[in-house]
C-alpha cells in the first residue's frame, strides 16, 4: 500500500471515530436532556436510572453506527484530505439535520410531552447537540490536517505528464501555491513529439516507464500539461493513465469534452480539474452504490424462481454452459468476468471476437426469447453486487473492441471513469451494436451520460429500460 494511501486511510479512521465518538456523547447529553422535557415517572425520578435503562442502553449502541452510515451516505469519508471548511459546515449541518429526524420518526415520536412547543423546543435541542458535537471534533481534524499540508509534513507526491517550459512553469506555481493541498514534484514525462525543456535535464522520464515509477515512487498525482491542446493526444494518453489508479488531474481549457462536468473545489489553488472523478457528488456517488447493492440483492431474491426457469430453458434448450463467462473492462480499466444467460451455441466465437446482430445464425431459439426482454442480463446483478458494475452505467466492452473503438473515437477513454453498467443511456436510445461504427455511435450516449450523471438521471434510464423489456424491443 503507498504511503499516500496510509495517510489517507488513516485519517478516514480518525474522522470515523471522532464521529462515533462525538456520537455517543451527543446522544448521551441528549438523554439527560430527554429526562428533564419527559419526567419518567418510571425511574424513581433519577435521572441516571433513566439514562441507563435497558431501552436507552440499547439506543445508546445502535444510534451512534446509524449516525456514522449516514455521514458515510453523505461521503464525508471519501475524500479526507484537503477538505474545504465551507463544505465540511454544510455536509455537518444537513447529516445533523437528517440524523435529528431519523432519531425523532425512529425513537421519539411516542415520547411527547403534551406540548407542542417544548416537542419542538426538544428537537431543536436535539438537532444542536448532534450538530455541535459532531463539527467541533471534525473542525480540528480538518484543522490539524490542513496545518501538516502547510507545513509541508504531508505532501502529494505529483508527477508531471508533460516536459515542455510551460510544464516546468506550471510545476513551480504548483510548489508555490496557496492551495489546500502541498506538493512534492517527483519529475516529469516526456509526451512524445513534444520539445523538451532544456534547462532542466534530471528527474524526466519517458512515457513507458510511468507505471513502474507510479509504483515505486508512490504516487498520488498524475497532472496532464501538453505543450500544445491536442484533443486527441490528450484522451491517448488518458487510455494509458487510467489502469495506473492514481488521481489524474489536467487544466480545464485543455480539451472540451469535460468542460461541461468542471466542479472547481479549491478557488485558492492552481484550476486542474480530476479526470478520474465522475461529474457526481461524493453523497450521490454513495448512494448510487448503496442503491445497486439493495436493489440487485432484491432482484436476485424476488426472481430467484425466474433464474431457476431461464436456466433449465438454457440447458434444454441447447448443449453447454448455462451460464456464459466473459471477460470485460470496467472501472479504470480493470478487467473481470461478466456473467450472462447463455444466448448462443456452445464455442459460439470458435473463430475468435465476432458481434451478434439481429438474425446471426449462433443464437439458440430461446436465446432469441432472453435477448428480446433482455432477461439474459439478469446474471450480472451478481456483477453488481460484487463492485464489477454498476445497475446503470456505460456497457462494459472487450478489450478487443475498445481498441478498435478507440481509434475511431479516443474519447471513449473518459468511459472508464466509472464503473460500467447493465444498462445505459446508449442501450435504451441505440441498443444492441453488430460493428464497431455503431458502437461508436453508442458511445456518444454514454459520454453525454458522464457530463450529466445524477440519481435522477438513473432513474430516468431505468424507467426506460423496463419499458423496453416489457415491449419486448430488447433487441
Amino acid at each position: 500500500m503507498r504511503e499516500s494511501s496510509v495517510t489517507k486511510r488513516k485519517q478516514q479512521i480518525k474522522y470515523f471515530v471522532g464521529d462515533l465518538l462525538t456520537g455517543n456523547c451527543a446522544f448521551f447529553l441528549f438523554n439527560i436532556m430527554r429526562f428533564s422535557y419527559l419526567c419518567d415517572n418510571s425511574s424513581n425520578g433519577s435521572v441516571w436510572v433513566y439514562v441507563f435503562s435497558d431501552k436507552l442502553l440499547l439506543e445508546q449502541l445502535v444510534v451512534p453506527l446509524v449516525m456514522c452510515g449516514v455521514f458515510w451516505l453523505s461521503g464525508y469519508y471519501n475524500q479526507p484530505l484537503g477538505k474545504s471548511r465551507l463544505q465540511e459546515l454544510s455536509t455537518t449541518f444537513f447529516s445533523a439535520v437528517f440524523n435529528t429526524l431519523i432519531i425523532y420518526f425512529g425513537l421519539l415520536i411516542n415520547d411527547v410531552t403534551g406540548q407542542r412547543s417544548l416537542d419542538y423546543e426538544m428537537l431543536l435541542m436535539l438537532f444542536l447537540i448532534l450538530f455541535v458535537c459532531s463539527y467541533s471534533i471534525r473542525i480540528v481534524l480538518t484543522q490539524s490536517a490542513l496545518k501538516n499540508f502547510r507545513e509541508r509534513h504531508w505532501r502529494l507526491k505529483t508527477l508531471i505528464v508533460g516536459n515542455s517550459e510551460t510544464a516546468h512553469l506550471t510545476s513551480l506555481d504548483l510548489l508555490n501555491s496557496s492551495s489546500r493541498i502541498s506538493y512534492e514534484i517527483l519529475g516529469f514525462v516526456r509526451i512524445p513529439g513534444e520539445t523538451d525543456c532544456k534547462e532542466v535535464l534530471d528527474k524526466v522520464y519517458d512515457l513507458n516507464c510511468i507505471k513502474e515509477i507510479c509504483l515505486n515512487r508512490n504516487v498520488d498525482n498524475l497532472i496532464i500539461i501538453p505543450q500544445t491542446i491536442d484533443e486527441k493526444k490528450v484522451l491517448s494518453l488518458l487510455y494509458h493513465l487510467f489502469p495506473l489508479n492514481v488521481s489524474i488531474r489536467i487544466a480545464p481549457d485543455t480539451f472540451s469534452f469535460v468542460t461541461s462536468a468542471i466542479r472547481l473545489k479549491d478557488i485558492y489553488g492552481e484550476p486542474f480539474v480530476d479526470i478520474t472523478a465522475p461529474a457526481i457528488s461524493e453523497s450521490s456517488k454513495n448512494l448510487k452504490r448503496s442503491f445497486d447493492v439493495l436493489i440487485s440483492l432484491s432482484v436476485m431474491v424476488i426472481l430467484s424462481p425466474i433464474f431457476l426457469v431461464i436456466a433449465l430453458m438454457v440447458k434444454r434448450g441447447s448443449p453447454g454452459r448455462v451460464i456464459f463467462r466473459q471477460e470485460r473492462i470496467g472501472l479504470k480499466q480493470r478487467p473481470f468476468i461478466m456473467y450472462k444467460f447463455r444466448t448462443m451455441i456452445d464455442a459460439a466465437e470458435k473463430n475468435g471476437p465476432e458481434l451478434s446482430s439481429r438474425d446471426d445464425g449462433r443464437i439458440t431459439p430461446v436465446g432469441k426469447f432472453l435477448r428480446r426482454y433482455r432477461l439474459d442480463e439478469l446474471p450480472q446483478f451478481w456483477n453488481v453486487v460484487k463492485g464489477d458494475m454498476s445497475i446503470v452505467g456505460p456497457r462494459p466492452e472487450r478489450r478487443y473492441y475498445i481498441e478498435r473503438i478507440i481509434k475511431y473515437a479516443p474519447y471513449y477513454a473518459l468511459v472508464c471513469q466509472v464503473r460500467p453498467g447493465i444498462t445505459s443511456w446508449g442501450m435504451v436510445k441505440y441498443g444492441y451494436a453488430s460493428c464497431v461504427k455503431q458502437m461508436v455511435e453508442r458511445t456518444r450516449y454514454d459520454l453525454i451520460y458522464l457530463s450529466n450523471m445524477s440519481l435522477t438521471l438513473d432513474m430516468k434510464i431505468l424507467i426506460y429500460t423496463v419499458k423496453t423489456v416489457f415491449s419486448g424491443k430488447g433487441v
